[in-house]
């Protein structure tokens, strides 16, 4: 049987199908102007990938900003246990989860089973979230991935020293305004991300292995300093970072069907 895992975010939306376990199409769209719309795109795409119609999938369970507008989902869970569990997937020894979202920043820990034992959340400030950078990117002129790549390439980094995203954005314009180099910015931005996405998981008994997923994890510099801040090297992960959260939730809702 067919299950499938809709994942709608406050940036993207992302679909998984899974028979057997086995991915056989997973889609990750921008958001349309509301979540019922960005849904049934992102699931129109999974399905037409392997020639599926909706009535050919057993259980569809759906998590993220936007669950509860999902129209055809079985069931929707928070998306802090579709990441456990979907990484959990990926690799049985995985124990941590840093997810960094779009407007939000998690760390999880789950058990064995994969299923959720402890968490802590970000979700009043855009500093340590996905739309920090989407911010810090803008300024710059870059793609959220340039953002990642440039600043690999920086010899003499800069340090952001404010803490709220609206003073670090008045500073990034200061920098820009003298002439910094634009690499030297992305891996101050790089890095004051990360540092904030560390002390939000300190808050937890850390737990290896650990692992980071979200778009964020495809930012090679903010996970590089996460590492370097946590003293961890973080598990690969076999797909892309951005659907663990759809992939959790169809192996969920493959669980819940069998139930």
């Amino acid at each position: 049987m067919k299950y499938a895992g809709i994942d709608i975010g406050s940036l993207t939306g992302k679909a998984v199908i899974i028979e057997g376990g086995r991915i056989l199409s997973s889609v990750v769209v921008h958001v349309k102007r509301n979540p019922v719309l960005t849904s049934e795109e992102v699931y129109r795409q999974a399905l037409a990938m392997v020639n599926l119609e909706p009535g050919d999938v057993a259980f569809c369970v759906g998590t993220g900003y936007g669950r509860e507008k999902i129209p055809f989902a079985n069931k929707t869970l928070s998306e802090i246990s579709c990441h456990g569990k979907g990484a959990h997937s990926c690799d049985p020894a995985i124990r941590t989860i840093i997810d960094v979202g779009g407007q939000d920043c998690k760390a999880i820990t789950i058990d064995d089973a994969g299923n959720l034992k402890d968490f802590v959340m970000n979700d009043k400030c855009a500093a340590g979230t996905g739309r920090y950078l989407e911010l810090m990117a803008d300024l710059l002129g870059l793609t959220l991935d340039d953002l990642g790549t440039l600043s690999l390439k920086t010899r003499t980094p800069v340090q952001l020293t404010s803490v709220c995203s609206i003073y670090a954005q008045a500073e990034v314009l200061q920098l820009i305004s003298q002439k910094s180099r634009k690499e030297d910015i992305a891996a101050g931005v790089n890095s004051a991300m990360a540092e904030r996405a560390a002390m939000l998981a300190r808050k937890l008994v850390l737990r290896e292995k650990m692992a980071v997923t979200g778009g964020v994890a495809k930012n090679k510099g903010v996970v590089q300093n996460l590492e370097r801040f946590l003293g961890v090297k973080f598990a690969p992960l076999p797909v892309d970072p951005q659907i663990i959260g759809a992939l959790g939730a169809a192996h969920i809702a493959q669980e819940s069907h069998k139930t």
